[in-house]
C-alpha cells in the first residue's frame, strides 16, 4: 500500500476528494488543478522519518475507550487524553490514534 493511500482513506482525505470532485462537475476547478491539490495533499502528509522530529510532545492516555486491529493497522480511540510539550498542556476529550507497521508503507 502506498504512503498516500492511508492519506487519502481518511476521513479528512474523503472529504477533500468528494469536494474536489463537486467542484470540477459544477465547473468551479479544473480537473487539472484538482489533481495538483491532491498532489499537495500528499506531500503534506507524508509521515515523518527518523531524525526529523523537532520537539516532543509526551501523551498521557487518559482511559482506553476501544482498540482494533484490522488488516495489520491498529486504531485506538482515548478518551480524557493530554498532551504536553516544552511550553503548553492541553487536554483532549477524544483522540484517534491509528497506526501500522512501516515496512507496509512501502510495499
Amino acid at each position: 500500500m502506498a504512503t498516500f493511500e492511508l492519506y487519502r482513506r481518511s476521513t479528512i482525505g474523503m472529504c477533500l476528494t468528494e469536494t474536489l470532485d463537486e467542484m470540477v462537475s459544477s465547473g468551479t476547478l479544473s480537473p487539472e488543478l484538482a489533481i495538483q491539490v491532491l498532489v499537495q495533499f500528499d506531500k503534506q502528509v507524508t509521515p515523518l522519518r527518523a531524525g526529523s522530529v523537532s520537539s516532543i510532545i509526551l501523551l498521557n492516555l487518559g482511559h482506553l475507550h476501544t482498540y482494533r486491529f484490522c488488516d495489520k493497522v491498529w486504531a485506538f480511540i482515548l478518551t480524557d487524553a493530554q498532551f504536553k510539550n516544552e511550553e503548553t498542556t492541553e487536554q483532549v476529550g477524544k483522540v484517534k490514534i491509528v497506526a501500522c507497521d512501516s515496512k507496509l508503507l512501502t510495499q
